[in-house]
């Protein structure tokens, strides 16, 4: 699902651009078949579970596409935006991330569907450890204990659809999302994807009165997320930040991808 904080990119035509020092950026003016200047001010920390290379590489290519005319629709951006990290991630990147940032709202992905599930009003604390990691080193650490103890692993794999599957029934009933947030947790946690601090912080949360909580993104550092209840959400957040990480309290985004004026 899309949160609130945001990231704005600004393309311009220009006589001399200057290379990004992205590889991300550059996928977009390859892929668009274009060379011009961008700018961009992020408000989501980088290499921390919260799609940051997604936001990025789709708000830069509905830039170009503004800037230079060339009505790509929605559609067209979260494909572009998905090859892109694909490319960039040598294959592990997922579309979740890339679709949610085009589209807004809560997308349920399932094999090549995509899903847009009910919009819903959910108060929620996101916890950054401080911690940066590497996606691509955590789904290859996931990927070597699969391969050695494929009978406890695949299992594990199993549930976790099974937890996001139930997941999507109880959207409208915090308490029980939380339930199943939590179990979704411990199950990433026997796929050794936790970590020290995020454990930590997912308890304080928990302790302050958060329906659950959970490591969102690759883990082994990055970002934890709680569900809360609304008169609660600034105490939880107050927990996260005693265990000295960042919180952000927000909410979902249901717009997805967006023209600014005067920002």
């Amino acid at each position: 699902m899309a949160i609130k904080p945001r990231v704005f990119v600004t393309v311009r035509d220009t006589i001399r651009p200057q290379r990004a020092k992205s590889p991300y950026i550059d996928g977009c003016f390859e892929a668009m078949g274009v060379r011009g200047s961008v700018y961009i001010n992020s408000q989501i920390p980088s290499s921390s579970g919260l799609g940051s290379s997604a936001a990025v590489t789709v708000a830069t290519l509905s830039a170009i596409n503004d800037e230079f005319r060339m009505n790509k629709t929605r559609e067209d951006i979260a494909n572009m935006a998905f090859e892109i990290e694909k490319k960039v991630q040598k294959g592990k990147a997922s579309p979740t991330d890339t679709t949610v940032s085009t589209y807004g709202g809560i997308v349920l992905i399932s094999g090549g569907s995509r899903r847009r599930l009910p919009p819903q009003t959910i108060h929620i604390v996101v916890g950054d450890s401080l911690f940066s990691h590497s996606t691509a080193r955590m789904v290859e650490q996931v990927g070597e204990l699969r391969e050695s103890h494929p009978k406890i692993v695949n299992p594990v794999l199993d549930a976790i659809e099974g937890v996001s599957m139930s997941a999507i029934h109880h959207l409208s009933n915090p308490r029980e999302l939380g339930r199943y947030m939590n179990m979704n947790h411990a199950l990433l946690e026997v796929l050794g994807v936790g970590h020290p601090q995020l454990a930590k912080m997912v308890l304080a949360a928990r302790n302050a009165g958060a329906f659950g909580a959970k490591i969102t993104g690759a883990g082994g550092g990055g970002c934890m997320i709680a569900l809360c209840p609304k008169q609660l959400k600034h105490r939880v957040a107050g927990a996260i930040e005693s265990c000295e990480a960042r919180a952000i309290v927000t909410g979902i985004d249901t717009e997805g991808v967006r023209k600014e004026k005067n920002v």
